[in-house]
């Protein structure tokens, strides 16, 4: 499981990726399992998320979740599907 995550922290725009030490890292903290993130996500979960990501994705972060969480402007999922996904038009087989 892999999720993208994009945040302004301090102004600055950052996109970070979760791999698996991060989701243990998740279901550790939190007692829950990564199955769980199907039936729906909390905002404190997300900030855990990208600032774990962050930690190992090499930047800069604060040693305290909370002062991590206190810079952040936006957070977000990205997701590479279109938006407004369309059909491909019908195909004449004759």
């Amino acid at each position: 499981m892999q999720l993208k995550l994009a945040y302004e922290y301090d102004g600055e725009s950052r996109e970070v990726k979760t791999n698996l030490f991060v989701i243990v890292a998740w279901e550790r903290r939190f007692k829950r399992k990564a199955s769980d993130l199907a039936n729906g996500i909390g905002i404190e979960d997300l900030c855990y998320l990208a600032y774990e990501a962050s930690k190992t994705a090499g930047l800069q972060v604060p040693a305290n979740l909370d002062d991590f969480i206190k810079r952040l402007g936006t957070l977000e999922i990205v997701t590479d599907e279109p938006e407004n996904p369309t059909q491909a038009a019908p195909t004449d087989d004759n």
